[in-house]
């Protein structure tokens, strides 16, 4: 399926800093919960399937980019304000899209 350039400029994707994570022990798949820092743009929350690669201590202080203007989803009771993103197998290993350097919370993507 194509997307046009209008469905593309129509997300807000935005890089934020990850201020707090715990496992999220209520969710169907292993999970953690994410609170993160997306500057002027707030502070989020995101339920992310990232435990195959990442610890909780691997995920504080991490800069990520995210989607920030889905719906919000409620996962287990727990309110899910963004979709972090990152590449995947078949197996749900995931690796984070960062940015290569450090930049300003609330950076938006173009």
């Amino acid at each position: 399926m194509e997307a046009d350039f209008s469905q593309f400029t129509a997300l807000d994707l935005r890089v934020g800093t990850i201020l707090e994570a715990k496992f999220f022990d209520k969710a169907i798949k292993p999970a953690y919960q994410l609170k993160i820092n997306f500057g002027e743009a707030g502070i989020l929350q995101s339920s992310a399937q990232l435990t195959l690669r990442y610890t909780v201590e691997d995920l504080i202080g991490m800069q990520i980019i995210a989607v920030i203007n889905f719906p919000v989803k409620r996962i287990a009771g727990f309110r899910s304000d963004c979709l972090v993103l990152g590449a995947t197998d078949e197996h749900g290993d995931v690796v984070l899209l960062r940015p290569e350097q450090p930049v300003p919370d609330g950076w938006k993507i173009a």
